[in-house]
């Protein structure tokens, strides 16, 4: 399971709250120790912090300690701490935005600073599992107002007129209607002696009045990334610093018997050879592989160093496993009966009595995140055994746990900076890389850099799980769908050494909350085991899932004679809230939300599907050669639909010229970073659906780079794709994981259109 990811509940309707809120967040003001805590962020300004208060993974009340500073400066300086990580998805600037709208302050005297990694300062900061704005959405809006509703009451008294009379904009106080006019800066000493105001009397801006929320806001970084100023994690750069490169254990659970460092220390440059002890099996989501690092002044040396260590293994139990056998075991599972994990009807009544039946089995293979900036960190341990770490971590909270545990250190001593990241997909938020830094700057006593080349990246990672998934689906004697059974097996997220399902919450993920109106339901679940490292992946099994559920229900239609899009919509049914009662067996995640609370809406479903036909122009006769295909899927609460258009060059090679997203993702609170997350998943899935896949033989990956672990280049790349935001004043949910999810069968369906062949397997070429 993905650890730690907690979710807020739905809130309440207001005029510029989304609707179902019940905000349990608190506003205080900085105490003595808070100043200690934020250093120069505090020096003589005006300090408010935020108390969020979520509910956790199953529901439960999970309060942290203050998350999130904003601070107000003599010089007119708005100063906002952001507490989570920037991996290209803008929620650096998209949660600064909220307070700074709230506020009236003017964006160009913003100031945002990173967070370094502290529980005890700044709460929950995992940012993984789309859920960041989701969850600070409305304790950032009470920030911003409750400075603001402070510095209009400082401004009404000094004018010596009514509080109603006042507003902001600008960083300024201005008197409505009249000339008079305040810089924030000079408020401050009054706001820093005024009691803070109670919840019950800030009243909130309405939404139409907002100048950054649901518009374009460039990111923060944007000048700094384009101009080669940004730091990410192998920018960092410290006195004495040696560059690490590990030659890790090439099967998941060997171990090495010896190894001979004599040829690695004889390659110039290099300074020392180092034994990282590996945690074995089962290897867990937090610790390092077995493995044996070479430290040298710079990285060609130590990647040569590497390369000359004489190391001899002991291979372990996995030195046997070859995926492809695994896969071939998994398709026979499925023939079998599984563990019912939901039940609706009676399938087997409804198969007997079929018109007619369809049986289709679904492969993917394993996944890497191969993001551009392999995992790098830096660790600098001092001699009184306190260790300061620089690291691109989504999840820097575990890293500096984990770093704490590994030195047998009091986390204390653990001081954690987060870099901007090259790209995460989750697999940043696994620290293993983070814990060989801080064990090898022990061993050599001076700061050291891990940097993970891509052949370590391709060869190591947490992979994506293979699937196989078989549905079977039945029509009744009208022609109508009576049933559905759908079968799946993939190594579980963590799993251990023993055979198991996968867990409730990955079948959640697209599986058991089927939507669709069908009499009759059963979804099965098989075991397999995992024999390398699996982790999750942007959209995790929604990936598999969506493309098994999306691909049948494509051939379905053309089987009833009905439009994808038309049989969709009539599948969804009259518009209701699903809560699936009395269906699931066992704990239903909805992505940590109550069911209740959070229900699945198959009219905004209904309305995605609606918009992405009319702005597609679905139904509009191509030209000969091109073909467009559908797909709908709701994941991390945001629902999406998709068409993809196809065609093929001179060459016969498949080329993508058009894609359409419709989006409901509640309030789209900076709707330029909605977009480019939505043009991004569609780069990815089309990897993920055409060029990737991860083999393993005799326990070795056999891809080494992208000449074998392909991703897509631009000729095979989306040429437009346009997304279309469905205004919503929801509770603002994910966007960073939904678009994967039901652009891989739109791209399948497409294709068959195009070639007349189904694909059942990804990748799959045309």
């Amino acid at each position: 399971m993905m650890p730690n990811l907690p979710f807020l509940n739905k809130k309440e309707a207001a005029a510029s709250t989304p609707k179902g809120t019940v905000d349990r967040s608190e506003i205080f003001r900085a105490s003595r120790r808070d100043f200690l805590k934020i250093g120069s962020l505090a020096a003589g300004g005006f300090v408010l912090g935020v108390n969020f208060q979520c509910s956790g993974p199953k529901g439960e009340l999970v309060s942290f300690a203050p998350n999130a500073f904003v601070s107000i400066a003599s010089d007119n300086v708005v100063t906002i701490i952001a507490h989570r990580s920037e991996m290209g998805t803008g929620i650096r600037t998209s949660l600064p935005m909220i307070v700074a709208d709230e506020l009236g302050a003017d964006w160009s005297q913003v100031k945002i600073v990173q967070a370094e990694g502290d529980e005890d300062k700044y709460g929950n900061q995992n940012t993984d599992g789309s859920f960041s704005v989701r969850m600070f959405y409305e304790p950032m809006k009470k920030a911003g107002a409750t400075a603001r509703h402070m510095l209009m009451q400082a401004a009404a008294k000094e004018w010596g007129v009514d509080v109603s009379e006042c507003d902001t904009e600008n960083s300024q106080v201005i008197q409505k209607g009249g000339s008079k006019k305040i810089a924030f800066g000079d408020l401050v000493e009054q706001i820093k002696v005024m009691e803070l105001p109670k919840a019950e009397d800030v009243p909130m801006k309405d939404f139409s009045s907002y100048k950054l929320v649901g518009k374009d806001v460039p990111i923060y970084d944007l000048e700094d990334i384009a101009t080669g100023k940004a730091v990410f994690g192998a920018d960092v750069d410290l006195p004495n610093m040696l560059i690490a490169v590990v030659r890790r254990s090439p099967v998941v659970g060997a171990k090495a018997l010896s190894y001979s460092e004599e040829k690695a220390l004889a390659v110039p440059g290099v300074k020392k050879v180092v034994k990282i002890d590996g945690v074995g099996l089962p290897t867990g989501l937090d610790k390092p592989l077995e493995g044996i690092a070479v430290l040298a002044e710079n990285t060609w040396s130590a990647i040569k160093g590497s390369e000359a260590l004489e190391v001899e293994w002991d291979l372990g139990p996995n030195q046997t496993y070859n995926s492809s056998v695994q896969l071939e075991e998994m398709v026979k599972s499925t023939a079998s009966n599984g563990t019912v994990k939901r039940e609706r009807g009676n399938f087997n009544q409804a198969k007997s009595s079929a018109g007619k039946t369809f049986e289709k089995t679904y492969l993917a293979p394993f996944y890497a995140h191969s993001t551009i900036e392999p995992p790098a960190a830096i660790a600098d341990v001092k001699a009184d055994g306190s260790v300061v770490i620089w690291a691109p971590s989504q999840h820097p909270q575990w890293a500096r746990g984990a770093v704490a545990g590994a030195l047998g250190v009091d986390l204390a001593k653990v001081r954690l900076n987060v870099t901007l990241l090259g790209g995460g997909f989750g697999r940043k938020s696994k620290p293993d890389y983070v814990v060989e830094a801080a064990l090898l700057s022990k061993a050599a006593g001076v700061p050291v850099r891990v940097q993970w080349t891509r052949t370590c990246d391709l060869h190591h990672d947490y992979y994506h799980s293979h699937s196989a998934q078989r549905i079977v689906a039945t029509l009744d004697g009208s022609g109508n769908l009576s049933g559905w059974n759908h079968h799946t097996v993939f190594p579980a997220i963590g799993s251990g050494l023993d055979a198991a399902p996968p867990s409730d919450g990955e079948l959640d993920l697209g599986c058991r909350d089927f939507p669709y109106d069908v009499p009759n339901i059963r979804v099965e679940a098989h075991e397999s085991t995992a024999h390398t490292r699996i982790g999750w992946l942007r959209s995790v099994s929604n990936i598999h899932h969506a493309f098994a559920i999306g691909a049948m229900m494509d051939e379905l239609a053309e089987a009833r004679g009905l439009d994808p899009v038309d049989q969709a919509l009539q599948l969804l049914g009259d518009d209701r809230d699903l809560v699936f009662a009395g269906e699931m067996v066992g704990d239903y995640g909805n992505y940590g939300e109550k069911i209740e609370d959070f229900p699945w809406s198959t009219a905004r479903m209904k309305k995605v599907i609606e918009t992405v036909a009319e702005k597609s122009n679905w139904k509009a006769n191509l030209a000969a050669g091109k073909a467009v295909g559908f797909a709908a899927h709701k994941s991390f609460l945001t629902y999406v639909a998709c068409v993809v258009m196809v065609e093929k060059d001179a060459n016969g090679n498949l080329l993508i010229p058009e894609v359409h997203y419709a989006v409901d993702c509640g309030i789209a609170v900076n709707t330029d970073r909605v977009r480019s997350q939505f043009e991004g998943g569609a780069q990815f899935a089309t990897s993920l659906a055409t060029t990737s896949a991860i083999t393993l033989e005799n326990g070795r990956v056999q891809q080494n780079n992208f000449d074998t672990y392909q991703i897509i280049r631009m000729p095979q790349a989306p040429k437009k794709t346009h997304v279309h935001i469905v205004p919503s004043m929801e509770k603002p949910t994910g966007v960073g994981e939904p678009p994967v999810p039901p652009f891989i069968p739109a791209l399948a369906n497409a294709v068959y259109k195009l070639s007349g062949k189904r694909n059942y397997q990804l990748p799959f070429q045309v």
